[in-house]
């Protein structure tokens, strides 16, 4: 099997756990993440004469991992990696799940 054949196979299996094409954390779509780092959905620019990016081309248009159990965008990624660079990174984000999980109630203003 081909490395493109691997791609398209981990793509599929990906979309058939996640149920769609969205990043599972945010719920983001590729072409939402791509607008989100500047580019439109064919990997130009949107706006290359303001930021002077002309010449650049998002080339490589891999910016959803689909090999994990789930697929997750290149936000979400860079979000966490930020995270941990923190030195009480793993302490915080597990402070932050726990209370999602356990203290939602808290969290939230009551709606009126």
């Amino acid at each position: 099997m081909s490395d493109l054949d691997r791609h398209f196979q981990n793509y599929f299996e990906s979309l058939d756990r996640a149920g769609d094409d969205r990043c599972f954390i945010c719920r983001r779509t590729p072409a939402d993440v791509k607008s989100f780092f500047g580019f439109r959905e064919d990997g130009t620019p949107v706006d290359a004469a303001r930021y002077g990016i002309e010449d650049v081309v998002l080339e490589q248009l891999d910016i959803m991992s689909y090999r994990g159990s789930r697929p997750v965008c290149s936000v979400c990624q860079l979000n966490l990696d930020t995270i941990l660079l923190a030195d009480n990174g793993r302490e915080v984000l597990q402070t932050v799940l726990s209370e999602m999980e356990h203290e939602r109630d808290r969290l939230w203003e009551p709606l009126e």
